[in-house]
């Protein structure tokens, strides 16, 4: 399926703001709890979230029998994800963290071939593969490191793969609501999330945040809980599931090269491969097949 322009703006905004995230997420957390981290961000971005739903004149209603449904989307989307990812950029480098968090378009494909009737072309396929190599030559010079901290990279795998099938259930939703209503109501029960997850593990070491702390903080409460979600939301929801998270794989490229020149991660030939493969794996969902040019020209 090919983006339409508003979609593909949508996609590039996304890829910068959430690829430019990583090193920033690292030099949040690095002397901050990284669950209060998570928590007081997301609660500076559901007020900017709130203020776009109002000049877009978006409803905040959904449906009361939705309320169920609704729970376990956060769950799958949000809570899992906000929570595991965020303590795998705590031990790990922010560029593999990225990476392992963005093996979901795999995940994503996979489940949707056994579990919800999706049916992959070859093409679709060969994309899986390339974003896999792609992920494997990324963790190459990584793997003796990665053995030693066995707690991030299960954070960051399970992550992936329950925000994957999350992919696929929003895809799927019978919820009567706005895109963005649905991303309201489920930013605002993560935040309630983190918030507990916070006060039960991390209230030994709470302490003022640094400037550098607070920037980051900036940065994930605007463009990541005021936008970025919603962002994604829309895609995800408008696209088949493989189209919408193999588009987004440029993500951990962005993620791995900005860490590499904002926080001095070193980079291999690994590196450079991967980003070839991840073009290969996004072109493979988004460049129309022979099929759709054919049913154009009729």
């Amino acid at each position: 399926m090919q983006l339409n322009r508003q979609q593909l703006l949508l996609l590039c905004l996304l890829t910068l703001a959430w690829g430019l995230n990583w090193p920033v997420m690292k030099v949040g957390v690095t002397d901050f709890p990284p669950l209060t981290f998570r928590a007081i961000s997301i609660w500076l971005g559901i007020p900017v979230l709130g203020l776009a739903m109002v000049l877009l004149k978006v409803p905040f209603h959904v449906p009361k029998g939705n309320y169920r449904e609704l729970f376990w989307l956060a769950f799958t989307n949000m809570f899992v994800w906000h929570a595991l990812i965020i303590l795998a950029v705590k031990n790990l480098s922010s560029g593999r963290a990225a990476i392992l968090g963005y093996t979901m378009p795999i995940f994503s494909a996979l489940l949707g071939a056994c579990f919800f009737g999706t049916r992959l072309k070859t093409r679709h396929w060969l994309g899986v593969a390339a974003a896999a190599l792609g992920v494997t030559l990324l963790l190459w010079t990584e793997l003796t490191h990665l053995s030693g901290r066995p707690l991030g990279v299960l954070c960051a795998l399970v992550a992936a793969a329950v925000w994957a099938f999350g992919t696929q259930q929003l895809r799927n939703t019978t919820i009567a609501a706005a895109t963005l209503t649905l991303s309201f109501w489920m930013t605002v029960m993560t935040a309630v999330v983190m918030t507990a997850l916070g006060l039960t593990f991390e209230q030994a070491q709470w302490r003022a945040p640094s400037p550098q702390t607070w920037a980051a903080i900036a940065y994930n409460a605007v463009l990541i809980f005021g936008f970025a979600h919603a962002a994604w939301f829309t895609l995800a929801r408008a696209l088949p599931p493989v189209a919408s998270s193999l588009s987004v794989m440029m993500i951990p490229v962005l993620g791995v090269f900005s860490g590499a020149l904002g926080l001095g991660e070193v980079l291999h030939w690994q590196d450079w491969t991967a980003v070839v493969l991840m073009v290969v794996a996004i072109a493979s969902v988004l460049v129309p097949g022979r099929s759709s040019e054919a049913e154009k020209a009729g």
